[in-house]
């Protein structure tokens, strides 16, 4: 039988879980949001960082992962998030960037956002690894691909995160994933897991714990 391309990440057994809830149960706390490369702060540890479209759900699933319900600022309007924010937990930065696509803001703020996207996955030298956040209930759009393409470029490794998963009925949940299995197949720096989650529920989330607990 042909393996799956891009399977599920497995659940982690009680000894990941455990590893994961714990990094996660010290505290994190929000460092400083960075509006140019100038102001990010020194690159002395491990970096991860969560990207996708505009309210997409990048702040819920950080305050999901921490356990810190109004650690990131969620909101329903796109483009909420203007700065790149760096949040501390030991020896390890999460960082939430600026919603790429469509936002309710002048077009040159917009742009000078993407350009700080962009200049920051491109020259950011102790960032482990990309979370790109995907709406379980739209797929892999243009946009999406984009910065796929730009993380190929700047060999940044990306793993696919599916959110808000608990909206959708199982059947269109295997639609998505197929679409995203299709499109992730041109991409050489996708990471070979998907991760499926849910901010609301938690489905997911001891998974990816547990991932960023492997990077330390």
């Amino acid at each position: 039988m042909t393996a799956l391309p891009f399977p599920l990440a497995p659940e982690p057994d009680e000894t990941a879980r455990e590893r994961g809830r714990l990094l996660f149960a010290a505290e994190t706390t929000f460092l400083k949001g960075v509006v140019a490369m100038d102001g990010l702060p020194p690159a002395d540890r491990v970096e991860i960082c969560f990207a996708g479209r505009s309210n997409v759900g990048k702040s819920s699933l950080i305050n999901a992962l921490t356990g810190r319900r109004a650690l990131a600022r969620a909101s329903n309007t796109p483009g909420r998030t203007q700065e790149i924010n760096y949040f501390a937990r030991g020896d390890l930065y999460l960082v939430d960037l600026p919603g790429y696509g469509f936002a309710e803001a002048p077009l040159s703020k917009v742009e000078a956002w993407q350009r700080l996207l962009k200049a920051y996955l491109a020259g950011r030298p102790t960032l482990r690894r990309a979370f790109v956040l995907i709406d379980a209930r739209h797929g892999i759009k243009a946009v999406d691909d984009d910065i796929l393409t730009l993380l190929d470029s700047s060999a940044v490794p990306f793993q696919t995160v599916l959110t808000k998963a608990d909206k959708l009925k199982a059947k269109d949940l295997d639609r998505t994933l197929s679409q995203v299995r299709s499109a992730l197949a041109r991409h050489p720096a996708a990471y070979p897991e998907l991760v499926v989650t849910s901010s609301e529920t938690g489905a997911g989330i001891p998974a990816l714990r547990s991932l960023i607990a492997d990077m330390l």
